[in-house]
């Protein structure tokens, strides 16, 4: 089997850091670029045509629900985890409407991050235990 092609979008070094390192841990993932933009990730995604695409919301240039609005229809095969500080219920049901397959809560990233990726490479959706509370859909 190949490795998933994913593509990290995140403006805080430190955050992007550690999610590659947990991707690193996993033999059937493959970090094949990461940016810390919007515009740079759409422009990126389209060219990379990623399997999977974690994005933050709070980004420069381009907020990452406008950029995965795009990211959709320039990669339109890539699945979309937002990974964010963000819990407003508004927020989440934006994010869930333009098509993504997860939402992760940053403080929760470190448990949730793993059986986010996994939930939505089986086909599934996800949704930080933080954020069920809202009943989303």
């Amino acid at each position: 089997m190949s490795s998933v092609r994913v593509f990290v979008v995140e403006d805080y070094a430190p955050f992007s850091q550690f999610i590659c390192s947990t991707l690193a841990k996993r033999s059937d993932m493959q970090v094949i670029d990461q940016v810390a933009d919007g515009l740079e990730a759409v422009r990126k995604a389209e060219l990379l045509e990623p399997d999977l695409v974690l994005l933050d919301i709070g980004l420069p240039t381009l907020n990452g629900i406008e950029a995965g609005r795009q990211i959709r229809k320039r990669a339109p095969d890539a699945k979309i985890i937002f990974v964010s500080q963000e819990s407003s219920c508004e927020m989440v049901q934006e994010a869930l409407d333009l098509g993504a397959w997860g939402y992760v809560l940053k403080a929760q990233a470190a448990s949730d991050l793993p059986a986010a990726v996994d939930a939505v490479l089986e086909g599934r959706h996800f949704l930080s235990v933080g954020l069920s509370i809202w009943n989303v859909h």
